[in-house]
């Protein structure tokens, strides 16, 4: 269970707030908090962290009530058992009142309006990606309800958040997020995420169709996945948690997600916290823009609803595509500095990357089989440094739905948590491999492969099949700093 409302834990390292005897404090300060976001690089859960903010007292009622008549976008989407994912292309929208919304979710057959043509039985509403600066225009107070300074990030309030807001069902398909990381407050109902680590990308199949800059889909429906089509994906390792109201889960940089609500009505916050690395994230998302729009436009220039997300208002020219990548590499050397010995230091190759990934392996290894014979001197010390515990609930891989004593939060087949040896900020680019780089990049080639099957026996390659191979996350990477070595030198 978790600490109890009185529990007093030592200040001085950074676990609670040294508050007087009896009050209710939390478990980490914001400095020690923020220590761990920026240092911990697997998910995790934090407990008692905001049973103080005003916006735990956000249920869709009470908002419905805040933003009474205001018309919302929200997406509908089947509920259905098909192993293909159901991109947002592929739903329709209505605009409603969180209301309207509410009356419909209640299964009243006889409504009207907006969702008249939407049976609650085979449809969900997704009111998703709802910034509060355009939501609450005219109610900014409000921000202050949404206390991320909590965390170790000063002034961070709802004015850097979204809304989620969500019948049963209702879920956004398997993506990563190629900015920051993010930290999600539940406030009602539940919601299972399934996470996949950065290293899996390979088993992911991932696709930059739909467009939408920043996020990465995976081809896969990975709560109903089609195997012989996509066979790699039985290598993926899935981490599943079940998020409560009042907690609020960690979800580090490119860690895979699918999110799915499994109560009639939920609603989340969430804010991406920045990171030293989205600098050069944006010089190869600049780049993937470059590629996507130009050949998918040139393919067709009449149908963008097709490829382009709905998120994207719309397609950019060419020249302002251009504008936008020189934008990203200029922000990047004035960022790091132009000089030759800072693009070096900044940059580092494939083969860097990887000798660095094997290293990490062997690493690991070797902790691993330390902690199967008798506990060393040295082991007692990073037991003591570990900052998992009642507060701060780890979550490690496991396909079963959880059976345990904290009421099914978290999974949990007794893997060790993977953390940074270095300093708070200095994160690097990847999690700590647990399978040889060797591994990931044969499925690379496995992946591309399986995927054309069917196109390979027709001797046809699309357009789409050809942008899976040049904005692959790996492709854009290496580009990008070749693209920035270049103009450092």
């Amino acid at each position: 269970m978790a600490a109890s409302p009185g529990a007093i834990t030592n200040a001085d390292s950074g676990f609670g707030g040294g508050e007087k005897e009896g009050k209710r404090v939390k478990p980490f300060t914001p400095e020690k908090a923020k220590e761990i976001i920026m240092c911990l690089q697997q998910p995790a859960v934090f407990y008692n962290m905001a049973f103080d903010w005003p916006a735990r007292h956000w249920t869709a009622k009470h908002l419905s009530e805040v933003l009474r008549g205001k018309q919302i976008r929200f997406r509908m989407g089947r509920k259905s058992t098909d192993t293909a994912p159901q991109f947002e292309t592929a739903c329709n929208y209505v605009e409603a009142t969180l209301e309207e919304f509410l009356s419909w979710n209640c299964d009243q057959s006889s409504i009207s309006g907006a969702f008249r043509d939407y049976d609650h039985s085979k449809f969900w509403a997704y009111a998703d990606y709802k910034y509060f600066v355009s939501l609450f225009e005219d109610k900014t107070d409000i921000f202050q309800d949404v206390i991320w300074s909590d965390f170790g990030f000063p002034g961070r309030n709802g004015r850097e958040s979204t809304l989620w807001i969500g019948s049963l069902g209702a879920h956004t398909p398997c993506h990563l997020d190629t900015y920051g990381c993010n930290l999600v407050f539940q406030v009602q109902g539940r919601k299972r995420w399934h996470l996949f680590p950065p290293e899996d990308t390979p088993f992911l199949y991932p696709t930059r169709i739909p467009y939408e800059e920043s996020s990465v889909f995976s081809k896969i429906n990975v709560v109903n996945p089609d195997l012989k089509r996509f066979p790699q994906f039985r290598k993926a390792r899935r981490h599943m948690v079940t998020l409560s109201p009042g907690q609020v889960l960690f979800v580090p940089r490119h860690w895979w997600h699918y999110v799915e609500s499994i109560d009639p009505v939920t609603v989340s916050i969430n804010s991406w916290i920045e990171l030293e690395e989205d600098h050069q994230a944006r010089v190869e998302e600049a780049i993937t823009r470059m590629l996507v729009c130009a050949l998918k436009t040139a393919e067709n220039p009449h149908n963008t609803r097709a490829w382009l997300n709905p998120t994207e208002l719309e397609e950019t020219s060419h020249e302002a595509n251009c504008h936008y990548l020189n934008g990203a590499v200029s922000a990047f050397l004035n960022h790091h500095g132009t000089s030759e010995v800072v693009g070096t230091q900044a940059l580092r190759t494939n083969r860097e990357c990887t000798v660095k990934e094997e290293l990490d392996v062997h690493s690991r290894v070797g902790v691993e089989q330390a902690a199967s014979h008798t506990v060393s001197s040295g082991t007692v010390k990073q037991e003591a440094a570990r900052p998992f515990g009642l507060d701060l609930v780890p979550v490690t891989p496991g396909s079963q739905e959880p059976s345990s004593e904290r009421g099914g939060i978290f999974e949990n087949d007794g893997e060790d948590f993977v953390s940074k040896n270095g300093k708070s900020f200095g994160k690097l680019p990847n999690t700590k491999r647990q399978r040889m780089m060797s591994e990931s990049e044969n499925a690379v080639v496995e992946q591309i492969a399986s995927d054309r099957t069917v196109a390979l026996s027709q001797t046809f390659v699309s357009t789409d099949d050809l942008l899976d191979c040049l904005v692959n996350p790996q492709v854009t990477r290496l580009v990008a700093q070749l693209l920035i070595q270049g103009r450092s030198m």
